[in-house]
């Protein structure tokens, strides 16, 4: 299978992404994955030429694995620069009107949580689900790796 890359994005945590009891907030980890997915889709996808994906595309599921709790530990934060997580995440499954992305949440080098999320290319004018465009799909496929 061609590609198999993974895009890296380091997300700044912030007090505010906190629970109760100190830790990320659950439905943060979705925010910080969003975060890296529209990093990769919108500005990767614009300066490879292809900003459809900013015209419309669509979550129709998503499922988290949370795996360690993450704190906000400021003992790793520095005056320039908050305490961070890193996300790794890539294409599993590119289909002719949807597509998967797969991550990878890291608190220093331990993966903290898996998730996936299946998007639907999504024509805003018109109100309905499309086709991925070739140009989208080429733009895709060096990060597909399929599932293990």
């Amino acid at each position: 299978m061609p590609g198999g890359q993974r895009y890296t994005f380091h997300a700044a945590l912030r007090w505010s992404d906190l629970d109760a009891y100190g830790h990320l907030n659950n439905a943060r980890f979705l925010t910080l994955y969003e975060e890296a997915r529209v990093a990769l889709m919108f500005s990767g996808g614009r300066a490879w030429g292809v900003d459809s994906f900013a015209d419309g595309v669509l979550i129709h599921r998503h499922e988290v694995d949370y795996l360690r709790p993450v704190d906000y530990r400021l003992g790793r934060a520095t005056a320039e620069q908050a305490p961070s997580v890193r996300i790794e995440l890539w294409i599993e499954q590119v289909r002719p009107s949807r597509f998967t992305v797969a991550y990878e949440m890291f608190d220093g080098d331990q993966v903290v949580s898996r998730a996936r999320s299946v998007l639907v290319p999504f024509d805003l004018g018109q109100g309905r689900p499309r086709r991925l465009t070739d140009a989208e799909r080429a733009f895709l496929l060096p990060y597909v790796r399929p599932a293990d």
